[in-house]
C-alpha cells in the first residue's frame, strides 16, 4: 500500500473541519475528504498533543505571555456588535415587511 504525504496546511485545515462540526464524526469528515479515517485521527491526535504542550507552556509562563485572552475578548466583542447589527436589521424587516401586509 502507498503512503500518500499531504501538505501540513492541508492536515491544519483538515483538523480544524472536525473540531467546526461538533456533531461530526471523524469518519464522515475523512470519508468527505477522501483521507484513511486513521490518518485523521491521528492528525487529531497529534494537534490535542501540541495544544497541551503550548496550554502548559502558557500556562506556566503566567498572564505575561502573549495576552491571547485580550485578543480573544476583543475578536468576541466584535463579533458580538456584529451579530446585534444583523439582528437590528432583522427586526427592522420584520417589522417593514409585517406593515406591508396590514390592509
Amino acid at each position: 500500500m502507498v503512503m500518500k504525504r499531504y501538505p501540513a496546511e492541508f492536515k491544519a485545515d483538515a483538523v480544524v473541519l472536525y473540531r467546526s462540526r461538533p456533531g461530526a464524526t471523524i469518519a464522515q469528515i475523512a470519508d468527505d475528504l477522501g483521507v484513511n479515517r486513521e490518518t485523521l485521527r491521528s492528525w487529531v491526535r497529534a494537534d490535542d498533543q501540541c495544544r497541551g504542550a503550548a496550554g502548559s507552556a502558557a500556562s506556566a509562563a503566567g498572564p505575561q505571555a502573549g495576552g491571547s485572552v485580550e485578543d480573544e475578548n476583543a475578536a468576541l466583542r466584535r463579533r458580538i456588535r456584529e451579530l446585534e447589527e444583523e439582528r437590528d436589521i432583522l427586526r427592522k424587516a420584520a417589522r417593514y415587511f409585517a406593515g406591508e401586509t396590514r390592509w
